[in-house]
């Protein structure tokens, strides 16, 4: 397995706990739709929430969540309708949330940030 693969699979996996800690349920990860990947999908309350995982192990290609591009964010808005679409009897209310993941001395989280609402919608 290829390092940045070893690295954002630690980082999904410290997300979950972070979130797990934080109150969230989780309900389903790594959701495939041939437009689109949402790491984790999770209640937060009686909120539907799709989740953002970003690893950096380095600053070398800047913070975890300008790697969130203006294409990812429509291919987020565009997967989390098609789910909720599939998925009628979960919440109404949606939000798409990031979890920043910063691993140190290959292994060790540096630190975890979670940012609400990052599309708006």
């Amino acid at each position: 397995m290829k390092i940045a693969n070893k690295t954002a699979r630690l980082g999904e996996e410290k997300a979950c706990e972070f979130l797990k800690k934080n109150g969230y349920k989780i309900i389903e990860r790594n959701f495939r739709k041939g437009y689109g990947e949402i790491d984790i999908i999770a209640l937060d309350g009686d909120i539907l929430v799709f989740i953002e995982v970003k690893t950096r192990s380095s600053d070398k290609f800047g913070e975890p969540l300008e790697a969130i591009t203006y294409f990812k964010h429509k291919s987020l808005i565009k997967t989390a309708y098609f789910y909720k679409r599939v998925n009628p009897k979960l919440p109404e209310s949606l939000r798409i949330d990031a979890v920043c993941v910063k691993i140190t001395n290959g292994h060790e989280v540096g630190s975890i940030e979670l940012v609400k609402n990052i599309s708006g919608f």
